[in-house]
Parts: structure tokens; sequence; C-alpha cells
């Protein structure tokens, strides 16, 4: 093993449970570090992050981040600078689908701002707000590089093109109803829809 660090870290909870990462996921973790020359193991953090949001309830809280540091043996506030600068990484819990809707020239002009006020009406929410029965969670972001085919959203990992009010209601009914079909911490479905 390149790296040594790699041990799990019982002094770092959440919500009074342990922060830690299965001995599969922690071998995973050591393959992304070895992939780095000795001393360079910080330029695994992005994989490292998206990971730990995943497997560790969907966001990134202060002890899942102090988690990674002490993983990658960095400094905490390395983690921090990283994880509040991309869109892509939650500090707050959030719902199982995150939408976030493009809110740039290009797809405001095509339509985005109407399919954000009808996403608003529809889920009785605002942008950063989850509804209450944690199930969406409502973003604007910057540019989602799909200019030429907005207005578009991105919703978990899946981008939805050419929106209309009626194809976001019919994605929504759907995420909704595999929602009530499927344990609370499965969130990674959603199929191509549009």
């Amino acid at each position: 093993m390149k790296h040594s660090n790699i041990i799990n870290h019982p002094q770092f909870t959440r919500e009074g449970r342990p922060v830690a990462f299965s001995p599969n996921i922690l071998n995973k973790v050591q393959s992304l570090m070895n992939r780095y020359p000795e001393g360079g193991q910080k330029s695994a953090l992005l994989p490292v992050l998206h990971i730990a949001q995943e497997e560790l309830g969907g966001y990134l809280s202060v002890d899942v981040m102090d988690y990674v540091a002490a993983l990658l043996g960095i400094q905490p506030i390395e983690v921090y600078e990283v994880a509040t600068f991309y869109s892509m990484f939650y500090l707050d819990k959030m719902g199982k689908y995150v939408i976030e809707v493009c809110r740039t020239g290009p797809c405001a002009i095509s339509g985005g701002e109407q399919i954000l006020a009808h996403l608003q009406d529809v889920l009785e929410i605002q942008p950063g707000e989850t509804t209450p029965d944690g199930v969406f969670t409502l973003k604007e972001v910057e540019c989602l590089g799909s200019c030429g085919t907005g207005p578009v959203m991105q919703v978990n990992t899946e981008y939805y093109e050419k929106l209309t009010p009626g194809k976001v209601d019919r994605l929504l009914e759907e995420l909704r109803e595999y929602a009530n079909k499927n344990k609370p911490g499965d969130s990674t479905w959603v199929k191509k829809f549009c």
C-alpha cells in the first residue's frame, strides 16, 4: 500500500453515528490514492468527496469532511475550501432528488425562468428548500453546459433538456412514484425522460 493512513477514525460522528467507510469503500479510496505519488494524495480529494457524499448520507457535514481530511492526510480547511466551491457538493441534508435548474442567459430566454417558477408552484418550495417529505430539493445553478437545448435541469446526475411544464410534471410524478416504492436511502435512480 502506497498510502498507509487509510484507517477508520471512530472520533468522527454525525447524528450520533460513526462516520466511516465500509472496508470495500476504503479499498476504493486506497486505490484512488495509489494513483498519485507519495505526498500527492490531495489529488484524490474530488473523487473521495463524491464517494463520501454518496456513501455517508448524501451530504458533507463537517465531521464527514474532517474524516476525508484525515484519510487523505490533509488539513480540514483544504477539504472545506473544495467542498464549498463546487455546487455538486452539498453541505446540508438534501432531498432524495436534487433538482438543479439552469439560470443563465440561454436557458432563461428559452423558458428556464418559467420552468423554475413552475417547479416552485408544484413543489411549494423555493430554491434552496426541500419538500416536507424529503423527496425533492430545488436549486438554481449556473450553466449546466447545454445551452443549445434549454431550458435544462439536472436531477441528481441526469440531465433533462428542452423542458416544458408538462415534461416536468411527468418527471416529478415518476420520481415521486419511485421514491414511494423504494427504501429511504436509495437515491440513485433517475431515468432518462426527455
